[in-house]
């Protein structure tokens, strides 16, 4: 099996071209592929499919087999992988995913691999992202409790689900620990991708992920743009902001009903699988 290897602010993706037909990855084969030590090792496998609705659709498989929703990173991802696999020539296509049409597009110039991603509305009612409680109650400042502490986090639904939560040290928190915690806590009946974050300006933020379906990552463009969303709901910073994750800065921008995402993508190599 041909594939390709690329990385967008250091989430990695096994990319696979389905634009013609073939099989569809299934979950035991995703976790193969997705291996760091036995496999190729990645964050997740993307295939590019075709759709009849959008220029093409986007099949996202975490590292533990499990579908994701979306993937802010990993649609910048796949729209460079089509313009180099000659899939599309065009400046900007829509992406069919599980949580909705997305528009990415070519942001400055073409040899920046810059790439801008239209993420959707926002929601933070419990009944939306979900977590459990009274389903149109905002999830701002939820009591999570956490071993034999209680954590407040804000909720945001970017057509997955994140719960969010501010620390004073984002470097030196606990990360594994927690974040498994949260991850699978009863509160939320479909899991939740976590972000533990700082907002050292008001356009400026900090954080770490521990994505659901895959554990600590170095970057997520979905959780970068619920950081944003619950950073500026609780007041701490505007509607656009430079998120820095380990894996580099996003740039998040909040606008009337629409979370736009920017960042960088890149090929990092090609490769064909035996046996």
């Amino acid at each position: 099996m041909e594939f390709s290897k690329y990385e967008a602010t250091a989430n990695d993706f096994i990319m696979l071209d389905r634009t013609s037909g073939g099989p569809l990855t299934s979950a035991d084969e995703a976790v193969s592929l997705c291996a760091r030590r036995t496999g190729v090792g990645a964050d997740g496998v993307i295939e590019a499919l075709p759709s009849a609705a959008c220029d093409l659709r986007m099949r996202i498989l975490n590292a533990d087999g499990s579908e994701a929703e979306m993937c802010g990173n990993g649609v910048r991802a796949l729209f460079l992988f089509a313009l180099d696999r000659g899939i599309t020539a065009a400046a900007e296509i829509t992406v069919e995913t599980l949580a909705g049409t997305r528009l990415v597009r070519v942001a400055g110039v073409p040899s920046e691999r810059l790439f801008s991603v239209e993420m959707g509305e926002p929601a933070w009612t419990r009944g939306d992202v979900p977590v459990e409680g009274p389903a149109g109650e905002e999830a701002i400042d939820v009591e999570v409790p956490v071993d034999s502490k209680v954590l407040r986090a804000t909720c945001v639904s970017m057509g997955n689900p994140h719960c969010v939560v501010f620390v004073e040290d984002v470097a030196s928190f606990p990360m594994e620990g927690t974040g498994r915690a949260i991850e699978s806590h009863p509160m939320f009946p479909q899991k939740t991708n976590v972000e533990f974050a700082r907002a050292d300006a008001a356009d400026r933020l900090v954080a770490r992920v521990w994505e659901r379906g895959v554990g600590e990552t170095m970057a997520c463009g979905t959780g970068a743009c619920a950081v944003l969303v619950a950073a500026s709901l609780k007041g701490l910073t505007g509607r656009s902001a430079t998120v820095t994750l380990p894996g580099g800065p996003l740039q998040v921008e909040w606008r009337e009903g629409q979370v736009v995402l920017t960042g960088p993508a890149r090929h990092v190599f090609d490769g064909k699988t035996v046996g």
